[in-house]
């Protein structure tokens, strides 16, 4: 069965059909959802932000105007949600890092490698907004850079700017850290 589009599901979840708007919200909802949880390090937070994004979909759908891809458009909301969460209160740590851990290692193995996500996770969020929002949509997320841009409202070469300095930042942190070690 062929994959039907986003303009065909926002076409139909426009006219209320609650499959179409199921299929969107399926679709979209990890992508939103990390790079909330990145944004802001704590998933009530994110599963807020995300449930706000599609809350603003549902309302601007009968008047949408496909400049954009639907996911670039629920990206931008879904960080700009972030950014205003992020002016309201001073950024926080995750609690824990994300489950990536490869259960073929032994226990201890296991726990370095968490540490050691914890510890990549703690730079991340200690970079500037800008910097951690262009490294989580282009290099965490996936996202093209163009893409990216256009989630940050930003040109390709800032963007590309940005991540390198980020890319940067991190590098030096994390040597920093090896030689304490």
């Amino acid at each position: 069965m062929a994959s039907i589009s986003d303009l065909d599901q926002i076409t139909k979840a426009a006219a209320g059909d609650r499959g179409a708007q199921a299929a969107l919200v399926n679709r979209h909802m990890d992508m939103i959802f990390r790079v909330a949880y990145r944004m802001l390090g704590d998933q009530a937070e994110a599963e807020d932000v995300t449930q706000e994004t599609f809350l603003r979909a549902w309302k601007i759908l009968p008047d949408w105007q496909p400049k954009a891809k639907f996911s670039t458009w629920a990206c931008t909301v879904a960080l700009n949600l972030c950014r205003d969460r992020l002016r309201k209160k001073r950024p926080i740590l995750m609690d824990t890092p994300p489950e990536r851990v490869d259960m073929a290692l032994r226990p201890d193995e296991r726990l370095a490698s968490a540490q050691a996500i914890m510890g990549i996770e703690a730079h991340i969020a200690a970079l500037p907004e800008r910097q951690k929002e262009a490294l989580t949509l282009s290099a965490l997320e996936g996202l093209g850079n163009k893409q990216a841009a256009e989630v940050m409202d930003i040109t390709v070469h800032a963007l590309e700017s940005l991540l390198g300095r980020a890319r940067r930042t991190l590098r030096a942190a994390l040597m920093e850290q090896e030689s304490k070690d």
